[in-house]
């Protein structure tokens, strides 16, 4: 803060943060930390270059309040907001930070720890009109000290809590300090043991004499036999290691480690008894015990071992373990007997193949650990042997079992997944890729798909999707719709079927799902419901239209039989519509195979006098409907006073698409030629006003009928519009 007091100073007239910011912007540059100004409101007003180093940004002054940092938590990791850190205290209330840390975040989110010094920057009536911060980066040495901090208190557990005896005594002889181990050992408590002479624990005088002597003589002591005198009475026989710790020459004290070997004084007594139950039980074990030399030749076999491999004492004290180790597993378990050997290590676990003598094959679980001298040195290798041939072969069919499981998934055509019991995704197969329009990114929860939807299009959170509901109630949920939206925004409609997992112990351990794409099933549904709308929309529009066939005709019949028989023609020419479209199920018909099917009965026997042309194109039942009344009208009337009553009387029906204004325009041409001579009615029958009611009002199209010697011609010009897929209507 000096150099801020240098600055004030030399601009006396002016407050301290004028004073400040009137400095030139090489001056908090040359201020050894990261410097940064805030006004009375907060607001960034300078900063130096250490400070947006430090910040790992450069904040836009003005823009930004209170500190320039992505982030700040404080030491603990909690999240401190900005307007609540140490510099908002400066600017609200005039609190001065002294020495304070604080955690700085990144942009990149790498994290610094800083220690901050604040002082609120006062006017000359002393308010507010801002404040300054120091601070500097001290993660490194927070990590020393973190550190230094870990390793006292490892030294301390490791002290206190060590599985050996340990205690501490000073120059002259006193108990400075024991672990819990050693308390434990003689029965004392901390209070009876340390403060005490180390002589009043010891049975015998001339021992301790001789440890304390050779200690204070800089002399280490290594498994130095002593007995000591327990809180009960008994005496305890141990180990001492210690060496002395000294200080100009002086001793200052001993570190003692103390073994208890009272039970190895028992078992010596024992040791011959012993021998000889540890030999029965050897040869007794239901599980084979090897002993082998450094190269693996075998020294000791028990019976056990002998039946594993059906080989004789004899025989197997002749081998080394390699010989009868199937070849593949071999040098594996060669190379780890050698480290052991070499102390690299002290035991290790293997499965392994082994041959017996009648040539089949054995699974064995070794285990291996080795026997060393007080030395250290190797003395013999001990392997404990379980046959584990049965175990190895269920291990194999269960593996099997579950290949044939996911392969038996995979294949199938539903998309199926598995979870743990936390929702994390485990399993999946093609099927749900496919569905999902993606695959699975590791540590995906509760659903493969991207998003989920309700059937009604509003959004399902995955955390609230029928797998989560599964797991979170451990119970199977049924009778549920969803949609999956994939990543390219379409849209797949399915039902779930989560059902939860539990172990042998009835324990949660995940769930599976199966996701059936009713995709099909939602279109039938659709296409059903348009079905009965339109079969509802055309009985009208079939009894509109009979109602006009009987009043038009009775209007324009002379007789009731003339009646009668337009009638039923213009009936019967209703239902041959009705009914080619029944034969498409009412839906899109091309119109050639349209054309083609109405004239079919009249023109089938004349081909070669009928000429039907036009680019292919597909049209809607309405426009199909209207047409086949239209052409029958126009049929009709051809063979009863046409081209079609004369013998060389020909037909062309043919047609175009030509672009208009806001979509297309078909144009139907029909051409009569070689027939009667052509009369042109004294008055519009209702023919042409059954014509003209199609094409115009019900199509919003254009007739044009010429009545010509040659024949008559007419042209029907109807507007469309294109529909999905390339219908028109």
């Amino acid at each position: 803060m000096s150099n801020v007091e240098q600055v004030s100073g030399a601009a006396q007239t002016m407050t301290e943060l004028q004073a400040l910011l009137a400095a030139t912007p090489g001056t908090l540059d040359a201020i050894p930390g990261a410097v940064y100004l805030c006004d009375r409101d907060g607001w960034l007003l300078r900063c130096n270059a250490e400070a947006t180093h430090l910040w790992g940004r450069t904040p836009t002054m003005g823009s930004q309040r209170f500190c320039g940092s992505h982030r700040l938590f404080t030491v603990d990791g909690e999240p401190v907001a900005h307007d609540q850190c140490p510099m908002a205290d400066a600017i609200f209330y005039g609190a001065v930070t002294r020495n304070a840390e604080i955690v700085m975040e990144r942009p990149d989110g790498s994290r610094i720890v800083a220690l901050v010094n604040i002082r609120p920057l006062r006017d000359a009536q002393g308010c507010i009109e801002g404040a300054i911060n120091c601070f500097q980066d001290i993660t490194a040495r927070r990590h020393m000290e973190d550190e230094i901090r870990r390793r006292t208190e490892d030294l301390e557990d490791f002290f206190e809590n060590s599985a050996v005896a340990l205690h501490i005594v000073n120059g002259d002889g006193t108990i400075v300090r024991a672990n819990r181990a050693e308390l434990e050992l003689l029965g004392y408590t901390e209070s009876e043991y340390v403060g005490r002479p180390i002589a009043a624990f010891h049975a015998d005088d001339c021992v301790i004499r001789e440890i304390l002597q050779r200690l204070s003589s800089n002399q280490p002591l290594v498994r130095f036999p002593a007995r000591l005198r327990a809180k009960d009475g008994s005496i305890r026989h141990v180990l001492v290691t210690s060496n002395g710790r000294f200080v100009d020459g002086r001793l200052l004290n001993t570190r003692c480690f103390t073994t208890d070997v009272t039970m190895l004084h028992e078992a010596e007594t024992a040791r011959r008894e012993s021998e000889e139950r540890l030999a029965a039980t050897y040869e007794a074990a239901t599980v084979g015990i090897v002993e082998t030399d450094a190269t693996g030749r075998l020294l000791r076999v028990n019976n056990a071992h002998c039946r594993i491999l059906r080989r004789s004492r004899d025989e197997l004290l002749d081998m080394r373990f390699t010989d009868y180790t199937h070849e593949d597993d071999r040098e594996k378990d060669a190379a780890m007997y050698a480290r052991q050997v070499s102390g690299e290590l002290a035991h290790y676990s293997i499965r392994k193949r082994a041959m017996r003598s009648d040539g089949s094959m054995a699974y064995l679980d070794v285990s291996s650990s080795s026997v060393r001298d007080a030395q250290g040195r190797f003395r013999y290798g001990v392997r404990v042997i379980q046959d584990v041939t049965a175990t190895q072969r269920l291990e194999d069919r269960l593996r099997e079992r579950e290949q044939h499981m996911r392969e038996l998934l995979e294949a199938l055509p539903a998309a199926v997944y598995t979870t743990d019991a936390e929702g994390r995704i485990t399993f999946y197969n093609k099927a749900a890729v496919e569905m999902a329009g993606r695959t699975p990114a590791a540590g995906d929860q509760w659903c493969v798909t991207w998003r989920l939807l309700w059937p009604d299009g509003t959004p399902l959170p995955h955390d609230e999707c029928p797998m989560a509901v599964a797991l979170k109630e451990d119970r199977p949920v049924r009778g549920l719709e969803a949609v999956a939206e994939r990543p390219d925004g379409t849209r797949v409609p399915f039902v779930p079927y989560p059902t939860p997992l539990h172990d042998a112990n009835g324990k949660l351990v995940g769930a599976i799902n199966m996701l059936v794409d009713i995709t099909e099933q939602k279109q039938a549904e659709s296409r059903q419901k348009m079905l009965i709308d339109e079969l509802n929309h055309r009985v009208k529009n079939t009894l509109a239209t009979v109602q006009s066939l009987a009043t038009q005709t009775a209007r324009h019949a002379a007789s009731v039989d003339e009646f009668i028989g337009a009638f039923e023609s213009r009936l019967l020419s209703l239902g041959r519509a009705h009914e080619l479209l029944a034969k498409r199920h009412w839906q899109d018909a091309p119109l050639e195979a349209l054309v083609r099917e109405i004239t079919s009965p009249l023109t089938g026997a004349m081909q070669d006098r009928a000429v039907i042309a036009g680019p292919a194109i597909t049209v809607t039942p309405r426009i199909a409907l209207n047409l086949t009344m239209c052409i029958n009208e126009l049929l009709t009337n051809a063979a009863k006073y046409g081209s079609l009553s004369a013998p060389d009387g020909s037909l062309a029906i043919r047609w175009v698409l030509s672009p208009a204004e806001g979509g297309n325009t078909l144009d139907i041409s029909w051409l009569e030629r070689g027939g009667l001579p052509v009369i042109p009615p004294q008055h519009r029958g209702f023919g042409t006003r059954l014509i003209e009611r199609c094409i115009v009002r019900d199509l919003g199209g254009q007739v044009e009928l010429s009545f010509q010697d040659e024949g008559l011609r007419c042209r029907l010009a109807i507007p469309l519009s294109m529909k999905e897929g390339g219908t028109y209507d």
